[in-house]
């Protein structure tokens, strides 16, 4: 019945996502020629709305890959283990600002650049997760479902962010050759019990990098009514 439940509520966000009700709307930057004129046709002040709501979304589905996972595969005494182990992300390292101090000296340039580096670190390492994903036997498909929806929305958003550079700053956006991207280690696992905590440690690691994410185009967003006076939630 709890699954059933998962299945229901997931349908529901991309009903809605995609239906344009109340989660938002698309980002309408899909790959083609015309991607960046799809997404500079929109309104600066809509376009970052849009690319927030995109950030949010990810990161609660995101919340609930990393739950389901651990539910369906991981024993209590690793998660334990695991938190205790501190942070083993191997990922780009931008921590939040801690206080409004820090926050006041952050340029916009420095919010959107990060944010776009965060996005282009992940964009391989999901695509990899989901081919694995895809091998297991007993993976539910409402996780399947959740990951690869993830996987092609990150990319999305990282059209949707290279355009609102683009708006905001008037220049290039930058980019990582080859979407170059973090590896918790490059190795193949040696059996199915590493696997799983490779796996499950690229889903908490992204997990903690898509709320960054989120929080910073929050800031960006709010700095566009507020100015310097915001502090990220």
């Amino acid at each position: 019945m709890k699954r059933l439940c998962q299945l229901v509520q997931c349908c529901v966000w991309l009903l809605l996502w995609f239906g344009g009700g109340t989660l938002g709307q698309p980002l309408e930057c899909r790959a083609g020629a015309d991607v960046g004129r799809r997404c500079a046709s929109i309104p600066l002040d809509k376009l970052l709305e849009r690319v927030v709501q995109h950030a949010e979304l990810i990161y609660r589905l995101s919340e609930e890959s990393c739950a389901l996972f651990e539910e369906m595969f991981i024993p209590l005494a690793v998660r334990t283990q695991h938190i205790r182990g501190g942070n083993t992300c191997t990922s780009p390292a931008f921590s939040v600002p801690g206080s409004k101090g820090e926050v006041q000296q952050i340029s916009d340039k420095w919010l959107l650049h990060t944010v776009l580096i965060l996005i282009q670190s992940w964009i391989e390492p999901l695509f990899t997760l989901q081919d694995t994903l895809d091998r297991y036997d007993n993976a539910p498909n409402v996780l399947l479902n959740k990951t690869k929806w993830v996987s092609s929305k990150l990319v999305s958003l990282e059209q949707g962010v290279t355009v609102l550079i683009r708006k905001m700053l008037d220049e290039g956006a930058l980019t990582m050759e080859s979407h170059q991207s973090w590896m918790i280690e490059s190795s193949e696992p040696a059996d199915m019990v590493e696997s799983v905590t490779k796996d499950y440690a690229v889903l908490t690691c992204f997990k903690k990098d898509a709320h960054k994410v989120e929080t910073f185009l929050k800031l960006l967003r709010c700095r566009q009514t507020q100015g310097l006076s915001c502090f990220p939630i």
